[in-house]
């Protein structure tokens, strides 16, 4: 039997196997289905904005975890030590190995102010239970163009995908919230960060396609890391409702250390074949 997504660090391929058999739990399939279908179609004949992602997951190349909760503390400590787990392994797995997460539901719908509360509840009690110190280089206040969320000592992208989208398509899931994490190694070991050539040319691309896909223009809050005037945290969940959007980032970051103990000797290794 493959081993369980919820609560551990699983390959693309026990994911589909554990779905397609059936075992996975109804919300973790839907979930995987939805975010398969939605980087590997295309929408106004155009493919996802995002060619990298599409390629990644084209290739098997993502890590996934299944959270049950957006909220219980066991959850989302369950969700620190996944994270630890994948800052140890991700670069042996691949080159392009971001870890995709998926929460289950609410048993409500909620409106598009409450998943912003819900991410930046989830990444504020990350950032509580680190075992590791906020890095050096980073600042602690996001309205820095340098600030980025960090967590085990590593800076990175969280992305969001999630039901409230009904016009930003490229960032729509009907199931429930989705937190893809990119480490910003990673971009820097594909050379496509922001003061880079290639990193341009694939930013106009994604940019060209975003509108394409979409059918609007691409977000005003979309820009890149250290550029002045740009900011991380808008973009790890933008906007469909201004009005729904926090005015200031709702994260507070200190470099005390440490905060909590919880996870000071999280290093779990993969998961091992059981029941979810």
């Amino acid at each position: 039997m493959t081993a369980r997504v919820v609560g551990h660090l699983v390959d693309q391929e026990t994911v589909a196997a554990r779905v397609e058999s059936g075992a996975a739990p109804d919300w973790v399939a839907a979930h995987w289905r939805t975010f398969r279908e939605g980087l590997l179609g295309e929408r106004n004949d155009t493919p996802f904005p995002c060619f990298f992602g599409a390629e990644s997951v084209a290739d098997g190349d993502p890590l996934y975890t299944a959270v049950p909760s957006m909220t219980d503390k066991d959850a989302l400590l369950g969700l620190g030590r996944t994270l630890l787990a994948y800052l140890d392994s991700y670069e042996d797995h691949s080159d392009r190995a971001s870890l995709v997460t998926f929460f289950r539901p609410p048993a409500e719908p909620l409106s598009e102010s409450e998943y912003h509360r819900a991410l930046w509840h989830v990444l504020q009690f990350l950032h509580v239970h680190d075992p590791e110190p906020w890095p050096a280089d980073i600042p602690t206040d996001p309205d820095d163009p340098y600030w980025e969320f960090s967590f085990g000592g590593e800076p990175m992208f969280p992305t969001c995908r999630a039901p409230f989208y009904e016009e930003r398509k490229s960032r729509y899931c009907p199931v429930g919230l989705e937190i893809t994490f990119q480490p910003r190694a990673l971009f820097e070991n594909l050379d496509v960060t922001a003061d880079t050539e290639a990193g341009q040319r694939a930013r106009e691309v994604i940019q060209s396609r975003l509108e394409e896909y979409d059918g609007v223009c691409p977000h005003a809050d979309l820009g890149d890391w250290g550029v002045e005037g740009d900011r991380e945290w808008v973009q790890y969940m933008l906007s469909e409702d201004d009005e729904a959007m926090p005015d200031e980032c709702p994260i507070t970051v200190t470099r005390e250390h440490p905060k909590s103990d919880a996870l000071l000797d999280a290093r779990p290794g993969r998961a091992t074949a059981s029941d979810d």
